[in-house]
């Protein structure tokens, strides 16, 4: 049973509204990570783990802050809190258990979603913070294991107004609606015009903006395969995938094929 879908004109709806019928097909590929997404597995992690954040009692609106090594653990992450109506706030790889916390209580995130590797410093800053519930991508100790949250009752997600409901909370301070996320997703399309036969090899690394989600996102809506390199250009991976476009350091991003 596939919890229910928030309404057209949603993130959620415009990224994966046809990811059941792509099927097994790989959508990302997490270098860093070491995982492989297909289309399928992708939506319905995220669907069923945000139906889970509802069970557990995540409340529309409310932040959740995202501290994440990898672009695949970001993707997940994030999509999974937008579907059960909350905010993400995405907060930088680098950043050290002080900074980390300072960002926590700016936001007043009460959950955060980290990973294994980043786990100790998660639990530091939750503890300096009004976080109650740590998540792990991973095991690691004295947090609670993401895919506990596939394991319950499914449950109805809300139905959000892409206008006016807050998608992510940016480091800068600004929040991004629905519309808003979606809109960045078309301003790097017009860059480069993906079409479902493209793969794009990207380097960029998560941090507190929204550009790696809305391309990871932008790939994934238009049925192509996104190839995260996490920092780096690894030798032969543009030949292996046959990539066509790159997203490379300091924000660039180009067709190369």
């Amino acid at each position: 049973m596939r919890p229910t879908a928030p309404v057209t004109g949603t993130v959620i709806h415009e990224v994966f509204r046809r990811a059941y019928e792509r099927g097994d097909r790989p959508a990302l590929v997490d270098l860093r990570g070491g995982h492989v997404y297909g289309y399928r597995r992708l939506v319905t992690e995220v669907t069923r783990a945000a139906s889970g954040l509802v069970r557990r009692g995540a409340r529309r609106d409310q932040v959740v802050g995202v501290h994440v090594s990898t672009a695949g653990a970001q993707t997940l992450a994030v999509h999974t809190v937008v579907a059960a109506g909350g905010v993400a706030a995405p907060v930088e790889a680098g950043a050290g258990a002080y900074e980390l916390a300072e960002r926590l209580r700016e936001c007043d995130a009460r959950a955060l979603i980290t990973t294994p590797d980043l786990a100790e410093s998660a639990i530091q800053a939750a503890e300096q913070s009004r976080v109650r519930q740590v998540y792990s991508l991973g095991r690691a100790l004295d947090t609670i294991d993401f895919r506990c949250l596939l394991t319950l009752e499914p449950t109805a997600l809300p139905a959000l107004d892409a206008a006016s409901q807050p998608a992510l909370l940016l480091a800068d301070g600004r929040r991004l609606s629905h519309a808003e996320l979606l809109a960045r997703m078309a301003e790097l399309d017009a860059r480069i015009r993906l079409a479902e036969s493209d793969v794009v090899l990207t380097m960029w690394r998560p941090d507190g903006g929204c550009d790696l989600l809305a391309l990871v996102a932008l790939g994934v809506s238009k049925g192509a395969l996104v190839v995260a390199a996490g920092g780096r250009d690894l030798a032969g991976t543009r030949h292996d995938f046959g990539v066509t476009v790159l997203a490379g350091p300091g924000g660039t991003l180009e067709r190369v094929a």
